[in-house]
């Protein structure tokens, strides 16, 4: 069934991806949805891993992706309509952000999660996914994208089946 997807497409933000795995996941959620996918170095792989490749399947030749050597380089490079960042310490529930076509959806490493600076300096902008802390201290990343990806989606109304 084909769908609509947004024009501008999102961007789907990796800020200092550690684990080629889950960064292939990302890249296929982003082949299979139309959204860009931004890489800031430094990264804890090559572009050429095996692993990363390896999760991203047969869907390299799909997926518009961009390196950039640092998150000020990706700001002027993509120039994003909005950034929002998601983060283990988000005060705002990911459910109560309001998406649009062209938004930067902004993610941290697996380890550390988003740079303290860059969440101060866009504190209104930090967004959480809601969990049980007791059990868990966060979700994978690969997850925490798709879940908040969707979410974006579905407010935009791009999974509305075109006629």
């Amino acid at each position: 069934m084909p769908f609509h997807w947004p024009q501008p497409p999102l961007h789907v933000v990796l800020v200092n991806p550690e684990i080629p795995p889950n960064t292939g996941n990302v890249a296929r959620l982003c082949a299979a949805t139309g959204s860009i996918l931004h890489l800031i170095e430094p990264m804890g792989f090559r572009i050429t891993n095996a692993k990363l490749k390896r999760a991203g399947l047969d869907y390299w030749d799909s997926i518009d992706i961009r390196v950039h050597r640092d998150f000020d380089s990706f700001v002027a490079a993509a120039a994003p309509a909005r950034l929002l960042l998601f983060s283990t310490g988000g005060r705002q529930s990911y459910l109560d952000a309001s998406y649009r076509p062209a938004d930067a959806l902004v993610f941290g490493c697996e380890t550390k999660g988003l740079p303290e600076a860059l969440l101060e300096s866009h504190r209104k902008a930090v967004f959480g996914i809601p969990m049980r802390t007791d059990h868990v201290r966060s979700l994978n990343l690969s997850s925490a994208v798709a879940i908040v990806v969707y979410e974006a989606l579905r407010q935009i109304n791009a999974g509305k089946a075109v006629p």
